[in-house]
């Protein structure tokens, strides 16, 4: 089993890929990039097993069947030891040791490591070969490497996709929709877990899910970030282009996110109307794109929130406002 340092090592020998047909590669990839609807089976592969997604993803499609015609067939993990956990449990039918071994077996790909850092290597290959790709929360962790990755990806005619679940939701949605009616806003306060200090990259591993989904909900145009930090506690202020002020609260006794707005009729808290559909709205989107190659998301749309993470990264070290560079 290789290990995630050479898996990366491998994962860039892949450029010469390029050289290989595309109807040696994926079987549907002609198919996806010109919008036409996909055969009805799909095959599934997933790079990474050390998140609990990767289960979460083989019980939807495998066992509860959740989008019929759709199984995770094939896991590469970053040891053997996770990687045969995952096709145990999930169960996922196949393990392989090189990634790669997937090409010519799958039809679309998830990544799903811990730290984003390790994300577009992983998809590289895949995506020049046509595998349409759903690189799990963030997308990234530099912007400079995504900019380039997508632009791979437009030259490709690669479908790619890559969102928070907790901001991609029916629920958030909702909220978008009641806050046209809620009047002026002066303020916002947002609650939800975050570590800068986190082994998978700071404040980007829970960041987020408290960012994206404040992007949803108000618009993406946030223009400078602020980490306060006094001694292990710490929150953020985003700034928006319109002078909108949000403060981001770090919880770490409670595990989940509320937003409340200030309003000339006091303090609201926002929360949905709705019960989620089930499968999620997340889920969907992305199974569409790889059924029929509709992106759910625009380019620049997954990569602001990543500018605003970075962002907030360098604030944590400065401790001053840092602009949101895209």
């Amino acid at each position: 089993m290789s290990t995630r340092r050479s898996f990366i090592k491998t994962a860039g020998a892949g450029t010469a890929l390029s050289a290989l047909s595309f109807s040696a590669i994926g079987a549907a990839t002609s198919r996806l990039v010109s919008g036409v609807q996909l055969k009805d089976h799909i095959r599934i592969g997933i790079i990474g097993a050390e998140n609990s997604h990767t289960l979460g993803y083989a019980k939807m499609f495998n066992t509860d069947k959740k989008f019929p015609g759709l199984e995770v067939k094939y896991v590469w993990g970053e040891t053997e030891e996770l990687a045969r956990k995952a096709m145990e449990s999930g169960p996922i039918p196949n393990m392989v040791k090189n990634s790669l071994d997937m090409l010519g077996q799958i039809d679309a790909l998830i990544v799903d490591h811990r730290h984003a850092r390790y994300h577009l290597e992983a998809a590289t290959p895949f995506v020049k070969a046509g595998i349409p790709t759903f690189i799990d929360k963030p997308f990234c962790y530099r912007v400079a490497e995504g900019k380039e990755f997508l632009a791979m990806a437009r030259e490709s005619g690669t479908p790619i996709s890559s969102y928070s679940t907790i901001a991609h939701s029916d629920s958030t949605f909702d909220i978008a929709d009641q806050i046209k009616s809620l009047g002026e806003i002066n303020n916002i306060v947002r609650y939800g877990p975050a570590d800068l200090e986190s082994p998978y990259g700071g404040i980007f591993f829970y960041g987020i899910h408290l960012v994206q989904p404040l992007m949803y909900m108000f618009g993406e145009d946030i223009k400078v970030v602020r980490i306060n930090k006094y001694g292990k506690k710490a929150g953020a202020v985003v700034i928006f282009e319109s002078g909108l002020e949000a403060n981001l609260l770090f919880s770490a006794l409670h595990y989940g996110w509320e937003t409340f707005v200030e309003t000339k009729k006091g303090i609201v808290e926002l929360k949905s109307r709705v019960t989620e559909t089930e499968p999620d709205r997340c889920y969907r989107d992305m199974v569409e794109m790889f059924r029929t190659g509709k992106e759910p998301l625009s380019h620049e749309s997954i990569l602001k929130p990543i500018a605003v993470l970075e962002a907030m990264e360098k604030s944590g070290s400065s401790e001053k406002w840092e602009e949101v560079i895209l």
